[in-house]
């Protein structure tokens, strides 16, 4: 219970941020922005539709649409989402004026809008719209979510480049782009390291060092030379950013001809990341 209300009370927050981001800084600037909410804000400036209003009833027929692709617990933090950003943006109306730079309104929007739709999605919750329609689309015709995303994206700014005029579509696929760009790091969090595979014939060697002088585990796979056909040991280890040249060391001065790939990694979970092993806290 302890953690729904937790995911609820981040939903309600994410929902006021995103609804301030919009009505803030888009609707004053006359900026549009990515799915749904575009479209809304592209009805009030044509029509005069309240976004509010629009999203409200747009998203009406997708709840049911979307139940049978949606568990029981998804749709109600959906439903949750959804009303709750239709009423943060009826309640935010009219806030803040309009802004002497459209660049600087671009960057606060999608700021604000990343962050707010990144809390959602990070409890898992959504806003409706688009990612409804998406997932109907991959359950039943296996298409992309991602390229769902893309194309509606890309006709909302296609039509606000008919009609709020290039230089604001511009600035508005600006906001997309920052907007998308924080929900990815909200989203994934700041648990972010780095991960090395390693070939080396001395792997257990090195193994052993990293273990010893670095505290940190490392998993050995099998692998086998695609050229020469030799079995051998590939080495796998997770470490943080500020680890990386300790490790690059050891690996150096045990084999120096080791092959040694690094990846970026993200929202990383587990011992000595995001809680400390059993010895470390007997220690302390």
């Amino acid at each position: 219970m302890k953690k729904h209300v937790k995911n609820i009370v981040l939903i309600l927050l994410g929902a006021f941020i995103y609804s301030v981001g919009v009505n803030y800084f888009a609707v004053n600037n006359r900026l549009a922005e990515g799915g749904f909410t575009g479209l809304a804000l592209l009805a009030h400036y044509q029509l005069g539709i309240s976004p509010a209003l629009f999203i409200f009833l747009v998203n009406i027929p997708l709840y049911f649409i979307g139940y049978k692709v949606f568990g029981k617990h998804t749709l109600i933090y959906t439903l949750i989402g959804t009303n709750a950003s239709s009423l943060f943006l009826q309640l935010t109306k009219g806030w803040g004026s309009p802004l002497d730079d459209l660049l600087l309104a671009a960057l606060y929007t999608g700021v604000l809008v990343g962050v707010g739709l990144g809390l959602i999605f990070r409890v898992g919750g959504t806003t409706g719209g688009v990612d409804i329609i998406a997932r109907l689309l991959n359950k039943y015709f296996d298409w992309s979510i991602g390229r769902t995303f893309f194309l509606f994206d890309l006709g909302v700014l296609t039509l606000s480049y008919v009609y709020i005029g290039r230089e604001k579509a511009m600035y508005t696929m600006v906001a997309v782009f920052v907007g998308a760009r924080v929900v990815d790091f909200v989203v994934e969090g700041l648990n972010s390291a780095k991960a090395a595979t390693i070939i080396s014939n001395s792997a257990v060697s090195i193994s052993n060092k990293i273990t010893q002088e670095m505290n940190r585990g490392a998993t050995l796979l099998k692998g086998r030379g695609g050229y020469t056909g030799v079995d051998k040991e590939v080495l796998y280890v997770v470490v943080n950013r500020n680890e990386l040249p300790r490790l690059k060391q050891i690996v150096h001065s045990v084999d120096p001809y080791a092959f040694v790939v690094v990846h970026d990694v993200r929202d990383v979970l587990g011992e000595g990341f995001t809680y400390e092993s059993p010895e470390e806290t007997k220690m302390q």
